[in-house]
């Protein structure tokens, strides 16, 4: 125990003398960043991590901000909204801790809201899509844009594009799973198709053969999964297990990682998602990240890190423009305007979120490339 310690208290050591030796000596300016490190969600935890881990050492080489150095403080939620509130007190009652980058679930970063609003600290997420979370309070940013967006833009594509009109939804019971499950139908149902099924499931379910079964019965030529990597894999691989192959599989941008290959194995081959970030986007700022990535962590990054990334350097900008009080972030993240990332271009509404453009992409050959038809 006293070796690793030792360890731990040298690493700490010689990552504060670089920051200085970066930065001419100045005090860091410190932000949170609340993500699932452990649990059931800790592989998007961890891109969150080093996507703003690679941002903050970018601007840290180029001098900081105004010769400060930028560093995270990492409180692990665990994907879980009681956490999520624990490590919310916990940030905002550090003076150190002037914005909070995070939570990766809508449920999580929902659950914190009302701490940080009462400490007038900007909680902007990368990834909280609930239609209700950035317009919650006028601290909560939210980066990816809504299910407003994603469900009706999955509908079209499965209608339209797929020209499929009896339609079956499996969804996650969670705040996101129920909203993006409502946006699609709505959508689905303006467009002519019929919804056979709308089947839900709870967090943590491992063994989907009743739920699979009983869509299956509803006999649907298209299931669309409001779903997270785990269960969407488990969905898929009971489907493959099953022998249905007369169903296509279509899933949330949630579902759009190597993780989900991972998990699925053979069963996520042909399944259909979207994203904001696709590697083979010929941008050099796209491949220059790529590359960056890859350098520091040996991995393809997935959008988890890109959108970590442009996150991190978009807070980075406000502190640049406003300073470093937490009232004078918000005003100048409020006047985004045009912000260009590796995601996309980042405009926020009044209400604090953003209107997106998705790319359509399906796994084939193991692997997430554009979709063809």
């Amino acid at each position: 125990m006293k070796k690793i310690r030792r360890i731990v208290f040298a690493t700490v050591f010689w990552s504060a003398v670089c920051l200085s030796v970066l930065c001419d000596a100045k005090a860091p300016i410190y932000i949170g960043l609340s993500a699932p490190m452990t649990g059931q969600y800790a592989e998007a935890g961890r891109s969150f991590h080093e996507g703003a881990e690679l941002a903050i050492e970018k601007i840290n080489r180029a001098g900081g901000i105004d010769g400060h150095p930028i560093a995270l403080i990492v409180g692990d939620s665990k994907g879980e909204p009681k956490i999520a509130k624990r490590v919310a007190r916990r940030f905002t009652e550090d003076k150190r801790i002037i914005a909070e980058i995070g939570d990766f679930t809508s449920s999580c970063s929902l659950a914190a809201q009302p701490i940080y609003h009462r400490a007038g600290m900007i909680q902007l997420s990368p990834t909280s899509s609930h239609p209700s979370f950035a317009p919650g309070s006028p601290y909560s940013f939210g980066i990816v844009g809504t299910q407003a967006g994603e469900g009706p833009f999955m509908a079209r594509m499965a209608v339209e594009r797929l020209v499929k009109k009896k339609l079956a939804v499996a969804y996650l019971n969670t705040d996101w799973g129920i909203v993006l499950k409502k946006f699609f139908v709505e959508k689905a149902k303006q467009l002519g198709a019929e919804i056979v099924a709308q089947e839900p499931y709870l967090e943590g379910t491992t063994d989907f053969s009743a739920l699979t079964e009983k869509i299956r019965t509803s006999e649907p030529d298209l299931l669309f999964l409001a779903s997270m990597v785990p269960d969407a894999a488990g969905i898929c691989r009971q489907i493959q297990k099953s022998g249905w192959n007369d169903v296509i599989l279509v899933g949330s941008r949630a579902m759009c990682t190597s993780e989900f290959i991972k998990l699925g194995k053979d069963s996520s081959e042909n399944v259909v998602s979207c994203t904001l970030f696709a590697p083979d986007d010929p941008r050099p700022e796209v491949q220059n990240f790529i590359k960056a990535y890859k350098t520091s962590y040996n991995l393809m990054p997935d959008w988890f890190a890109a959108i970590a990334y442009d996150t991190m350097n978009l807070l980075a900008e406000a502190i640049k423009q406003g300073g470093t009080d937490r009232k004078a972030i918000h005003k100048v993240l409020s006047n985004i305007k045009e912000f260009s990332g590796i995601t996309g271009k980042i405009t926020f509404s009044k209400y604090g979120d953003v209107a997106r453009e998705y790319l359509l992409l399906h796994v084939k050959n193991g692997e997430f490339v554009p979709y063809q038809q």
